[in-house]
């Protein structure tokens, strides 16, 4: 039945949203986690990827997590020579966490989330429907 398989496809966004969510909840908490050893790397942000995945039961694509990755861009300097992580010239490796980017990402994730439930209310409201119409 079409309405089973918009069920499923909605529940694989909403899982795949969910993960993104999450990463990007752990990626706003570390934003000042820094190295405990001078030169030591601090924490990098994670970046979640998606890939259409088959799934044969129903006979339709989905969205999964392909897979979660550190972000290789450059971690910024902060001078602080008194910080435990500084290098011999005062400098220490910083988060490559941007807050207002991770913001931006968690406002397209939830309103992705949100778009599927809503996929999910309607198909559940029709197919009530459709099962009151039978009796």
């Amino acid at each position: 039945m079409d309405l089973e398989k918009a069920l499923a496809i909605s529940a694989a966004g909403m899982s795949a949203q969910g993960v993104r969510l999450r990463v990007i909840a752990e990626n706003l908490a570390n934003t000042q986690t820094t190295g405990a050893a001078p030169g030591a790397d601090p924490y990098r942000r994670k970046t979640v990827t998606f890939a259409n995945e088959m799934n044969r039961e129903l006979g339709t694509e989905t969205v999964a997590v392909q897979s979660i990755d550190p972000d290789r861009s450059d971690l910024p300097l902060r001078y602080d020579p008194s910080h435990p992580a500084a290098d011999a010239n005062g400098y220490v490796k910083m988060p490559n966490v941007n807050s207002f980017v991770e913001i931006m990402d968690m406002r397209d994730a939830q309103r992705s989330y949100e778009a599927n439930l809503n996929v999910m209310a309607s198909t559940r409201s029709m197919l009530s429907r459709t099962i009151e119409m039978l009796k």
